[in-house]
């Protein structure tokens, strides 16, 4: 069995796997894993093989308590990779990133696939029918959007996400969430459909934890996964033990 471990900007995701099948799954809002790790290692003493990927900071004794228990990865731009990755700068690429890209060979190889991760950043992530990466784009997320509108300004009111009534904002407030969620919307069937005029047969996937928010509101036929990053780090995991 594998444990994999997404460290992210806000919160900190655990995923149990036996073969490809995710059997147990944890999301955490503190950065402290001791305590879970220990639990997982006793409800699951099958596991014998670990990967951590973070894009934030994780403290030095917790991942030294996962390599003590477990055999351990700690994902970087020089993992192998089951893809060819033409980034041009791979030393600045995030490490969730590689995971998407790598969850998209795996589930849908030999295909031209743009993965959508809408979370503090939305960042877009395109492997073609070689199974090939070539980048993609990064781009501020919802909340982070709502944020920004309050901090950079002096009166505008920090809101929570939130469907706006119209598109036509009659307020204040709903002129904010009109001009967030909409303009995100916009932005994401934008880039889809520059995408789908080079590579008509393009698979998109959409994931992150505002992609249950937004997929009810898109308009394009999109895969709506939440363990999609998950997986990937699974599947990272596999092919460097089977190297």
């Amino acid at each position: 069995m594998n444990l994999v471990i997404d460290v992210g900007n806000t919160s900190i995701k655990l995923g149990v796997f036996k073969g490809n099948v995710i059997v147990h799954k944890e999301t955490l809002k503190s950065k402290n894993l001791l305590d879970f790790i220990q639990k997982i290692n006793t409800d699951y003493p099958l596991i014998d093989c670990a990967l951590i990927s973070s894009v934030s900071n994780i403290k030095e004794e917790d991942v030294n308590v996962v390599k003590d228990l477990f055999k351990t990865i700690i994902l970087d731009h020089k993992t192998q990779m089951p893809f060819r990755n033409l980034y041009t700068t791979p030393t600045t690429l995030g490490v969730d990133r590689l995971a998407l890209v790598a969850a998209a060979v795996d589930q849908f190889p030999k295909k031209d696939v743009l993965i959508i991760d809408a979370g503090t950043c939305i960042t877009y992530d395109f492997k073609n029918y070689r199974d090939e990466y070539l980048g993609g784009a990064i781009a501020p997320g919802l909340a982070l959007r709502y944020n920004s509108l309050h901090n950079f300004t002096s009166k505008l009111p920090l809101l929570g996400i939130e469907s706006p009534k119209n598109l036509i904002g009659d307020s204040t407030n709903q002129a904010i969430h009109s001009g967030v969620v909409y303009g995100v919307l916009y932005e994401i069937e934008g880039v889809i459909a520059e995408y789908c005029n080079t590579y008509p047969d393009l698979t998109v996937i959409l994931t992150g934890g505002d992609a249950h928010f937004l997929s009810k509101r898109l308009k394009n036929s999109i895969f709506a996964t939440s363990n999609f990053l998950l997986e990937g780090l699974n599947y990272i995991l596999a092919f460097n033990n089977s190297q």
